[in-house]
């Protein structure tokens, strides 16, 4: 018996080390992160003080697939030379960007002596010359040398955990949370900033921003309310197992309940998912329900409930999330399912209820834990809040 072998082509893999990656924006510029390989099939990315771990790796002949935690991106490349070259794909928004990655561990390169400090609030407006798309934020920023960190606090939420350079008088801040990709470009002053945002390579506009210690957003209780002749809310959506679940039911009477309005796509939301879960573990009230309601852009309800349960498996969540809509992120259709709000603003919202229906508070957005002394206000308000509303 003859037997004939094939000898199989050796599989590449990842060598350990700090990596500097980066995603091409456009023609001239590039958005770097940092990330660190500990073995073939761990690596943690890294924004100032986040750190994200990515466990679901693998390779085929000399390329490597990286799947981003809980959220439907990836990063696929080629593995040659001591260096990766591939893409950042979101699939179902069909948006590629150009990545690249070798062994070093700066972000930007520092090439000037800082011409000022920019530690400090900053009063910020975006697209100010175009009076139906401006509006408000909050820069928060923190500066040692050249070094930068710090985020963009808006109505809705904030640009997460930012990091860089001050080069003379040239800001450049970057983020990658493996769902969004954010760079920052401003010419500074002691007391101004002009620059661009870049979204990915798919947006961009421009910001202003003047030096203001005093500025504050509006009050996230205020932003969203029930319409006039609405004192309630109530809705029906199905959960994982195809059951419509309504606040109408018994199971939620004469008990406190929180309505979350997110998507598994959205890094704010995962951050006050991650807070809720917690809470909710750390604190088990059976007079206390969180029920989240999921605005999926994803095409197809099969893959929606995918996100949703790989989301509830990275974060621990026991409570329901519910499908409240797929095909589209669309704030206005989302409206359309809670016709009762003036508007669906931001995901995340939380609608506080009380235990006789009643509507207490609407919060708009999510102060996360790149926001610092926001983020941790916001904790001791939900905590004393709850509190409040479960001793009634």
């Amino acid at each position: 018996m003859i037997v004939s072998c094939k000898k199989e082509k050796n599989v590449a893999a990842l060598e350990t080390g700090i990596y500097r990656a980066s995603l091409q924006v456009n023609d001239t510029l590039n958005l770097p992160f940092n990330f660190q390989v500990f073995s073939k099939n761990r690596l943690q990315i890294f924004n100032a003080e986040e750190v994200i771990d990515v466990n679901e790796i693998e390779y085929k002949n000399d390329s490597v697939y990286i799947q981003m935690p809980v959220f439907e991106s990836f990063i696929m490349a080629k593995i040659e030379d001591h260096q990766l070259n591939g893409s950042f794909v979101k699939p179902d928004l069909n948006r590629v960007m150009p990545f690249k990655a070798i062994k070093n561990d700066t972000r930007f390169e520092v090439t000037d002596k800082s011409n000022t400090d920019i530690t400090g609030n900053w009063e910020t407006i975006f697209s100010p010359d175009v009076e139906e798309d401006a509006y408000v934020a909050k820069g928060i920023f923190k500066q040692k040398g050249n070094m930068v960190t710090g985020t963009f606090r808006t109505t809705t939420g904030d640009y997460r955990f930012l990091e860089g350079v001050l080069n003379g008088n040239q800001l450049q801040v970057s983020a990658f949370d493996g769902s969004h990709a954010f760079l920052f470009t401003a010419t500074v002053t002691d007391s101004t900033m002009s620059g661009n945002f870049f979204s990915g390579n798919h947006w961009s506009e421009p910001f202003v921003a003047k030096r203001n210690d005093a500025f504050e957003l509006p009050d996230a209780n205020t932003l969203t309310f029930l319409k006039e002749g609405f004192d309630s809310v109530d809705f029906s959506f199905p959960d994982e197992n195809g059951n419509m679940v309504s606040l109408s039911e018994n199971r939620f009477n004469n008990k406190v309940v929180l309505v979350q309005i997110m998507g598994t796509w959205c890094p704010n939301c995962l951050d006050e998912t991650k807070f809720y879960a917690e809470y909710y573990k750390n604190n088990p009230n059976t007079d206390l329900e969180i029920i989240a309601l999921a605005f999926e852009y994803v095409k197809t309800e099969e893959a929606a409930f995918k996100n949703i349960k790989r989301l509830k498996e990275n974060t621990g969540i026991t409570y329901p999330v519910l499908l409240a809509q797929y095909g589209s992120s669309s704030k206005v259709k989302a409206n359309e399912k809670l016709p009762m709000l003036n508007h669906v603003l931001s995901y995340p919202t939380t609608i506080f209820i009380d235990k006789t229906g009643t509507v207490r508070k609407i919060h708009t957005g999510f102060n996360g834990p790149a926001t610092g002394d926001k983020f941790t206000e916001f904790k001791t308000e939900f905590n004393s809040f709850v509190s409040t509303l479960l001793s009634e």
